[in-house]
């Protein structure tokens, strides 16, 4: 078999040069040559080795074509993977396509297309190199894409599978990494359960990252299925392995997995137990729920008098948080050393509360709504730590009325919340989110915005996607520099409703500039405002394409 040259040896023999060291084969010829063909080996998307055994057929992908232009507009946009560079700065008032590919990958899979086969390659290096793109270009590639991964170690990264590894979005991330009917390697038929023997040779003899995919295939199926396999090697498996394999058990919780969990309350492994006491408490009627509410209730109450701290009669919240973390504290998930700043007290309190089940305080505050109970005031400073903790809770336990009461009024500053907003948002049903992120921007403009629109639903709506040009309008007019407001630009690029772009065409124009305006801001907002106009039309025609419409030829 002929003898191949490294291709980073290569490249660092071309970045030398031939006066400072002799290239392989000799020669710069030489040099050039194995350089043209480890480039065409390495677009192959499988790299030389040694002559063995043949690998079966990549897998058939039934799913429909692109359209021919909706491929040729994937080639423009992987050949522009890497974007524009830089943050921040002057941008132009060119599209960027590498924020559109995500976008467009969505968009693809939606519609359940498959990726031609010749862009595979290209397709697995972008994601390789771009974590946010993992997710959808899982998908996008397939039973082929995963049949090619195991041919090249550079893109194992779609074996891998694990919940929330790469997704992004938070608590609604699940295994997304192996489509239907490409369970482990191929050979392995769609919906095989733990009592497969291919199942069984791959969960004993494959690779980490092949067995954390093949759970997480077998669990999405089949939630006691991918139990059993698992249950089938714990007491054998490395405590860093227990512990993914534990995190993929997210993926169709139940009450069916308690004794499982419960029993992994015993591991030896700090790290295992608190995943698995995390998991206990996010099943609102487990044993381990039961039990934190029994020690939050001994710690939070009501005093019915307000301690003659307030008017006669007027109710108030009463901590005593607890004095000492014990054994059976730490087994059911509470780490006992608190952060550095953090009061051993309050740290453990928190952790309490957090694992309780929300259900718990309406019956022990006289059946008050939660929006009621936030409203009581809180005895000796603990106010902060208590409503921390419920946020945890209402994001744990997703439970939008929680998340309501405590999120507040989008007229607040974000400062004087106890929780993350967006993570609460992020619990609210989305046109709710939108709705408060839209009224929380008409009250503070965009300073503190970016983290909640993050969380916002796509394409935003109307009403939110007015708030925000708005502001932007508002930014522009008082005569700063639009790159202060590149992030909510980017996101309004990536977000507003396509259909808008002919009615922000407008904005486009060089505005008349503010005696104190900053020099030249209105021509940087004018490109700005070009730039977002360009690229909602482009996304305009980028779905039309996906649909199989005619869209005539247009720079973008």
């Amino acid at each position: 078999m002929e003898t191949t040259v490294p291709w980073s040896e290569l490249v660092t023999a071309a970045l030398l040069g031939a006066e400072r060291r002799t290239p392989p084969g000799g020669s710069v010829t030489a040099l050039l040559d194995a350089a043209a063909v480890e480039t065409v080996r390495r677009r192959a998307g499988m790299l030389p080795t040694t002559a063995g055994p043949r690998p079966d057929p990549a897998p058939e992908d039934h799913r429909a074509p692109l359209p021919r232009a909706a491929a040729h507009r994937l080639t423009l946009l992987l050949a522009n993977r890497w974007g524009t560079g830089g943050s921040g700065g002057r941008r132009g008032a060119t599209p960027d396509l590498a924020e559109l590919l995500p976008q467009w990958l969505a968009a693809a899979n939606e519609r359940g297309y498959r990726v031609p086969d010749a862009q595979l390659p290209d397709l697995l290096d972008a994601a390789r190199a771009r974590t946010d793109l993992r997710p959808q270009a899982r998908t996008f590639a397939g039973p082929r894409g995963l049949w090619l991964a195991r041919q090249n170690p550079e893109w194992k990264f779609v074996l891998r599978g694990t919940p929330g590894s790469d997704a992004g979005t938070g608590a609604e991330a699940g295994a997304d990494a192996v489509p239907d009917g490409a369970v482990g390697p191929a050979g392995i038929p769609p919906g095989a359960g733990p009592d497969d023997e291919a199942v069984h040779r791959l969960w004993d003899e494959g690779l980490f990252s092949e067995r954390v995919a093949l759970l997480t295939a077998v669990r999405q199926r089949d939630p006691a299925a991918g139990l059993t396999l698992l249950a089938r090697s714990w007491s054998k498996e490395r405590a860093e392995d227990r512990l993914m394999f534990l995190d993929s058990l997210r993926g169709g919780l139940s009450p069916e997995d308690e004794p499982f969990l419960e029993s992994a309350l015993g591991d030896r492994s700090r790290t295992v137990r608190a995943t698995a006491a995390e998991l206990l408490s996010s099943l609102p009627g487990s044993a381990l729920a039961a039990r934190m509410a029994e020690r939050a209730r001994s710690c939070v109450g009501v005093d019915p008098t307000g301690g003659g701290a307030a008017r006669s009669g007027a109710e108030r919240v009463v901590v005593e948080a607890p004095h000492e973390c014990d054994a059976a504290m730490q087994r059911d998930g509470v780490t006992p050393k608190p952060p550095a700043g953090r009061g051993e007290r309050a740290w453990w309190l928190v952790q309490l509360v957090e694992a309780t089940p929300l259900s718990t305080w309406p019956e022990r505050f006289g059946d008050r709504t939660p929006a009621e109970i936030t409203a009581l005031p809180v005895a000796d400073g603990w106010r902060q730590d208590l409503h921390a903790a419920w946020c945890l809770a209402a994001v744990r336990q997703r439970d939008p009325e929680w998340a309501r009461a405590l999120v507040g009024a989008p007229g607040a500053p974000l400062a004087d919340g106890p929780g993350d907003p967006a993570k609460l948002l992020a619990v609210l049903p989305a046109a709710e989110r939108a709705d408060w992120a839209a009224r929380f921007i008409a009250a503070h403009g965009l300073s503190e915005a970016f983290r909640i629109l993050g969380v916002c639903a796509l394409p935003w709506t109307a009403a939110l996607g007015r708030a925000v040009v708005d502001a932007l309008e508002i930014a522009r007019d008082a005569g700063s520099y639009p790159w202060s407001f590149s992030g909510v630009m980017g996101l309004a690029e990536r977000c507003l409703d396509p259909a808008d772009a002919d009615r922000l065409a407008p904005l486009a124009a060089v505005p008349d500039e503010p005696e104190d305006g900053a020099p030249g801001a209105g021509s940087y907002w004018s490109e700005a405002f070009q730039r977002l106009v360009s690229t909602l039309r482009l996304r305009a025609e980028m779905l039309a394409e996906l649909r199989g419409e005619e869209v005539p030829a247009s720079g973008g």
